[in-house]
């Protein structure tokens, strides 16, 4: 396994399907994938459960179908199919990027491939839509900014900004600067 993945690959908790108030815990590290319960009942004959865990290796994991199949029910066939890869070694790289270098790679791409990576899943569609991604896409299109157009860009937004026409931009430019003057003659 890659030496530079971190010891947990995965982690999600949450509570069992209902009627139960049971609540759970599964984690994937390089190694092992461990499964931890807490029953929370009012019955008096869970009462004195204590917290279960249960500790195995990927190799193991993936012959256990009792314990797949719990996790199916808790966490759902999504989360089960994304454990079973972590543990056969096909990990998602990019899940194990930054933010910030993301959104590097994301500036370098064209206008329609960043509207499809922003189909792709929740993480990309919000760093799709990211001020960060659309003020480096503004930078890259154009020569200088001023500092009026930073200004006009904190109001409407990089992404507005870079689909708004250059004639637009000025008019909407040209109102501000009208704005900020009126605003200061009017505190004298």
């Amino acid at each position: 396994m890659a030496s530079w993945l971190p010891e947990t690959l995965f982690e999600i908790v949450g509570q069992g399907p209902a009627p139960s108030k049971d609540y759970y815990q599964l984690l994937v590290t390089r190694s092992q994938v461990i499964f931890r319960w807490w029953k929370i009942s009012l019955r008096s004959e869970y009462r004195s459960t204590k917290p279960g865990e249960a500790k195995e290796s990927h190799e193991e994991f993936l012959e256990n179908s009792h314990l797949q199949v719990q996790i199916a029910l808790i966490f759902g066939a999504r989360i089960l199919d994304y454990v079973f890869n972590l543990c056969e070694g096909k990990f998602d790289f990019l899940e194990q990027l930054s933010d910030n270098l993301l959104l590097n790679i994301i500036s370098y791409l064209n206008l329609e491939d960043i509207a499809r990576l922003s189909q792709t899943s929740r993480r990309f569609a919000q760093l799709c839509m990211s001020d960060e991604l659309w003020e480096k896409v503004v930078q890259s299109a154009c020569d200088t900014i001023t500092p009026d157009m930073r200004a006009l860009a904190k109001d409407i937004g990089w992404r507005q900004m870079f689909f708004t026409n250059k004639l637009q931009l000025q008019r909407q430019l040209r109102k501000r600067k009208q704005r900020q003057e009126s605003q200061g003659n009017s505190k004298f």
